[in-house]
């Protein structure tokens, strides 16, 4: 009986050793990205592991400075708001190449997700990416083929819904040749990565090695 008692511990220590190391294993490479707008800031959690070629792509224009000083220049109340191409002048801004489109990745555009705006042609992704203010189940993935295959999702916000929801109550206009701009400018002030040390920006690693930036 003791014999019994005494295995059965040493099972349970066990256990809770493979428990904890199971524990330790989860996914580290989940990256933060604040927003910091006009109207408030917006926490972005990124899903590398089921859009890895898209976060990638993301977070490239983050570390670069791109989304800094760029608007929300489409905004819709009740679909989305859309940002990160334009600037407040209405001046579109040179992209790097277009990316393959993700969205087959099992990710839904419901509302708080953040996805990949695009043109008409499925891989035709580059800077521009907007938060879902509501379920948009008619963007998603079904097919590829030219219109199944939907816009990519990859990652929510995980705090500033409310800022996200005043943004989409902005008074909108048209300008030639856009429609929906809010009439008040809202400015992406900059755009951060948080915890992220793979992503960490040039100019940042100068700094910590006490080398001086190239003038």
């Amino acid at each position: 009986m003791k014999q019994i008692i005494s295995i059965m511990g040493s099972l349970l220590i066990i256990g809770c050793f493979v428990s904890f190391g199971f524990a330790e294993e989860k996914p580290t490479n989940m990256p933060k990205v604040r927003l910091e707008t006009s109207l408030g800031n917006i926490l972005i959690e990124l899903n590398a592991p089921a859009a890895p070629k898209t976060v990638e792509n993301f977070l490239s224009y983050v570390n670069g400075g791109f989304y800094n000083n760029t608007i929300f220049h489409r905004v819709i109340k009740g679909f989305m708001i859309q940002g990160g191409g334009f600037l407040e002048n209405m001046q579109q801004k040179s992209t790097q190449a277009t990316i393959a489109n993700e969205a087959d990745n099992g990710l839904q555009n419901i509302r708080g997700t953040i996805a990949m705006a695009r043109t008409n042609a499925p891989h035709s992704a580059s800077s521009q990416f907007f938060i879902n203010t509501v379920n948009n189940t008619s963007l998603n993935f079904t097919a590829k083929t030219g219109r199944g295959w939907g816009y990519c999702v990859f990652g929510k916000v995980i705090d500033g819904m409310d800022v996200v929801g005043a943004i989409e109550k902005q008074p909108t206009t048209a300008k030639n040749p856009f429609r929906d701009v809010p009439v008040t400018p809202v400015i992406i002030k900059t755009a951060i990565v948080l915890n992220n040390p793979e992503t960490t920006t040039a100019a940042e690693v100068k700094k910590k090695e006490n080398k001086p930036e190239n003038q």
